[in-house]
């Protein structure tokens, strides 16, 4: 008789397991050819005055300091670490009761904010087409790089609502084996 194994499901855990503000880095920038779009894991006014460079998206332990919107779980071939360094997939959607704030900014605006290669919440906030919304349906899937497909790979949807009273929708797939955007679409009502 076979041994069976089974994958490991954990909760996400806000202090440990969301070790970053939102959803932008070095080479994963989500824009068509008109817009840009942040989606915010954590609290944006938390990153004010912290000189921060959202590009680097890692800030181990300073963003668990911050409140985090967002609710989910991971999968683990095996288990949370020590015995898996990263799970096979994580699932995010907003946390009970919360929005997970979105931001839109002009992608020629933006392209220009970071070719230093630096983009502080400070420079996103001041950009002049900046669009906040506040995304009451959002899910994100993400396949790390090092699971079963050696790539990573990740799916988001968000829609809401912008302070203007306007609607938004964003939906952006991506692969990072080759920094691949697969698909990006953002739109106003």
């Amino acid at each position: 008789m076979g041994l069976a194994q089974a994958n490991v499901r954990t909760i996400m855990d806000p202090t440990k397991d969301v070790p970053y503000y939102a959803r932008i880095a070095h080479e994963e920038i989500y824009h068509d050819s008109e817009w840009a779009a942040v989606a915010f894991y954590r609290d944006p006014d938390c990153l004010l005055q912290t000189g921060f460079n959202l590009l680097d998206f890692f800030d181990v332990p300073a963003a668990f300091n911050c409140p985090c919107y967002v609710a989910g779980f991971l999968i683990w071939k095996n288990g949370p670490p020590p015995i898996d360094l990263a799970p096979v997939q994580m699932k995010l959607q907003p946390a009970p009761g919360q929005t997970v704030p979105v931001w839109f900014v002009r992608w020629s605006e933006l392209e220009s904010a970071i070719a230093d290669d630096i983009l502080t919440i400070e420079e996103l906030a001041g950009l002049p087409s900046l669009l906040r919304g506040e995304a009451d349906f959002f899910t994100e899937t993400l396949h790390p790089l090092g699971g079963e497909a050696q790539q990573t790979m990740i799916s988001l949807v968000a829609s809401g609502l912008l302070e203007n009273g306007h609607k938004f929708s964003f939906q952006a797939t991506a692969t990072k084996e080759n920094n691949r955007l697969n698909h990006v679409k953002i739109q106003f009502e």
